[in-house]
């Protein structure tokens, strides 16, 4: 290494190896420089043949030495690659941009969490229909290649999404059509129309409750176990695996679950409807006095069978909802169980909000078309 002093200041014309196996020859010889002589210093690394981030290192000590001792320092090298490192290593604070003054003040922050809100809303809606696309265009769905589809893991699912779900899912629609039955001919009785219970069960039960429950019910038990899932082997680098022996995660993991959540939501929705239709009737029995075929015969002449449709139209959307929203929630945990834990009560909270958004704007559609 070459020393040049003229009036301005000292520069060092840097030669030979500053990766990790050479730095230590370096080193000695700035052991002795002494960068107290308020003299401008100028380090130029053109020259060297081997430069990583040990002999970065080594320039932003000498910068901070510099600093310390208030001698102006420069680095100058032709390689702007090497300027950068050294950048990123220590930045220049007269290049760097001024962070605006931070306002802790309620309005604004709420607006920032608003803004952060909605951008993250955007990414994750575009996150969903990457998955709607790569599942349609994935190897199994190709034609021709039908063998390739999944049959087995599509099956396995369904019996964990769907048969597994059975008895939750008919014990708490019993108990909510009976509820509903209840209160409904506590309030009629005094209008002396104990009778329009039984619409009132029908209609609101197919219509509106037992598709929002079922759906609130697997977003709470499928939805989470899905997002964990997926996220533990995004923790555990099977899915990076999967892409590197040349498979489709999406048509491998994510495929396999939406199309049993699509086929199991519409069962468990039929299922719902029958368990709450018979805890109304248990209740009607034995508190209103309604015994169960003059239920059933007012069922039939007051509830349309459009009704029944309704909940079984909404049921395969709100599948593909959770399904999506447990997906693109599994694909963003990070390597930590505090990541998994929370993304896994994002996946569950959001899907069951947009299913009430999305029942809200079913309501609303088959309102406005009289159906």
């Amino acid at each position: 290494m070459d020393i040049q002093l003229d009036a301005v200041g000292t520069t060092y014309v840097c030669q030979g190896n500053w990766t990790i196996g050479g730095i230590n020859a370096v080193e000695e010889i700035l052991a002795n420089e002494n960068f107290n002589d308020n003299r401008n210093i100028s380090f130029d690394t053109t020259a060297v043949t081997g430069f990583d981030s040990s002999g970065a290192w080594l320039i932003a000590r000498c910068k901070v030495a510099c600093a310390q001792a208030e001698t102006p320092f420069k680095h100058v090298d032709k390689n702007d690659k090497r300027i950068k490192l050294v950048g990123v290593l220590m930045p220049d604070p007269d290049n760097s941009v001024p962070l605006p003054p931070k306002n802790n003040g309620y309005v604004s922050t709420f607006f920032e969490n608003l803004g952060r809100g909605m951008r993250t809303m955007a990414e994750d809606i575009l996150t969903a229909c990457y998955l709607v696309g790569a599942s349609i265009r994935s190897p199994q769905m190709k034609a021709g290649h039908r063998r390739n589809i999944r049959i087995k893991s599509v099956i396995h699912h369904l019996d964990h999404m769907g048969l597994k779900a059975v008895p939750v899912i008919a014990l708490m629609s019993f108990l909510i059509g009976a509820i509903i039955a209840q209160q409904g001919a506590y309030q009629l009785r005094f209008y002396g129309e104990e009778l329009l219970t039984v619409s009132l069960v029908g209609i609101l039960h197919f219509r509106e409750i037992g598709v929002l429950l079922t759906a609130i019910m697997v977003a709470g038990r499928t939805g989470s176990a899905i997002t964990a899932e997926i996220g533990t082997m995004r923790m555990r680098e099977e899915i990076d695996a999967l892409q590197v022996i040349g498979l489709n995660p999406v048509g491998v993991l994510i495929f396999p679950r939406l199309l049993a959540l699509i086929i199991a939501l519409p069962i468990l929705v039929l299922l719902s409807d029958l368990a709450g239709i018979l805890g109304a009737i248990v209740v009607a029995d034995l508190y209103i006095g309604i015994t169960p075929t003059e239920f059933l015969q007012a069922l039939n002449t007051d509830v349309d069978v459009e009704s029944f449709y309704v909940g079984l139209i909404k049921a395969p959307v709100m599948a593909i909802i959770i399904g999506l929203a447990a997906s693109v929630e599994g694909l963003k945990v990070g390597g930590s169980a505090e990541s998994l834990g929370r993304h896994t009560t994002s996946a569950v909270v959001r899907a069951i909000f947009a299913v009430v958004i999305v029942d809200g704007l079913f309501a609303m559609f088959f309102a406005a078309i009289d159906y």
